[in-house]
């Protein structure tokens, strides 16, 4: 892995100084909703703080909650920018007239495969849906070709699953729009009859995988990498479906402008500054993701997208059934306690 720039190294005193709002000084505020946790923000909004002279307030949470509580606000919402941990919460508040257009040189750095069409947000890094599964439980030859195999009597009780995570939301979303909902709560009951144990997010499932709790489990494909970094000896693997399959859904974060934005070039100002080199290093460093823009390599090794068989999507079809996806798990019979 590539050392961290030295700019990222911030303490934490000094993180935690800039990152309160203020307007003694007059110094313009951003106000930002981050579905990405403090771990993977706070360090950067510190040091963009302090390069542009802007006072930051910062409030964090899960991105569908948030999307959901900016909608809620209205008018009165004092959030100017919004990072969502996946495209859906951004998708829903854009099908809800809830986003401005960003420049049109933020939007080139990244590919048009990683926008929204309509130009209103930009993604920030990427991430495969993935199996992850015990080498000592599994062998190759029983791993499925598709993620709707797992609902089949092999597979009974095997097979985790984070309902409340915003990427397995997401996937959920995907199957309804190609498949419909039938088809997609069909699937989700197929899941909870076959007993698929339910945890709270990703990293637990890969923990409980590499303890031999349960065989297998679906994730994004940084969790394993993770894993595997932390503890090179974890009987841990990723396994992609066939080309094309759903279950190699690529996905991504992303950031938009709020039409509650006070100043809205410094807005796109700081997710212009999330877009560049440092801040992409410091992303695939911190998550390993894979970067969109700034030309910047994964930290460590990752396959080639082209070699996954990715599942491309229109990502502005994941936002208009939040509500309805969240439902369909809710009424399935997996459970979302987590």
């Amino acid at each position: 892995m590539r050392p961290r720039p030295a700019l990222l190294a911030l303490s934490a005193v000094l993180a935690a100084s800039l990152l309160t709002a203020c307007s003694a000084d007059d110094r313009p505020t951003l106000t930002i909703y981050s579905g990405r946790t403090e771990n993977l923000v706070a360090p950067l909004l510190a040091q963009y703080a302090e390069a542009n002279g802007v006072d930051i307030d910062v409030r964090y949470g899960q991105s569908a909650d948030l999307a959901l509580l900016i909608d809620e606000e209205g008018d009165r919402s004092p959030a100017d920018v919004f990072i969502s941990q996946s495209p859906g919460p951004l998708g829903y508040l854009d099908g809800n007239d809830r986003l401005q257009a960003l420049p049109q040189d933020v939007l080139d750095l990244v590919p048009d495969t990683a926008r929204g069409g309509d130009g209103h947000w930009v993604g920030l890094s990427g991430r495969i849906r993935c199996l992850v599964y015990n080498t000592d439980a599994v062998s190759e030859a029983d791993l499925p070709d598709s993620v709707l195999d797992l609902t089949d009597p092999p597979y009974r009780g095997r097979v985790a699953v984070a309902p409340p995570n915003g990427s397995f939301q997401d996937f959920v979303t995907a199957l309804r729009d190609i498949d419909g909902d039938a088809a997609a709560g069909d699937w989700l009951a197929g899941m909870a009859a076959n007993e698929s144990p339910a945890y709270a997010n990703n990293t637990a499932i890969v923990q409980a995988v590499a303890r031999g709790e349960v065989d297998m489990g679906l994730v994004n494909h940084y969790y394993n990498v993770r894993q595997l970094i932390e503890d090179p000896g974890s009987p841990t693997a990723n396994h992609f479906f066939a080309d094309g399959d759903l279950g190699n859904l690529l996905l991504v974060t992303g950031a938009a402008t709020l039409d509650t934005a006070d100043d809205t070039e410094v807005a796109a100002g700081f997710i212009r500054f999330l877009l560049e080199a440092d801040a992409q290093t410091f992303f695939s460093d911190e998550t390993y993701e894979y970067p969109l823009a700034a030309g910047v390599q994964p930290a460590v090794d990752l396959p080639p997208l082209d070699s996954v068989g990715v599942a491309t999507f229109d990502l502005d079809s994941l936002g208009g059934g939040l509500a309805r996806t969240e439902e369909l798990i809710r009424d399935s019979g997996i459970d979302t306690s987590g």
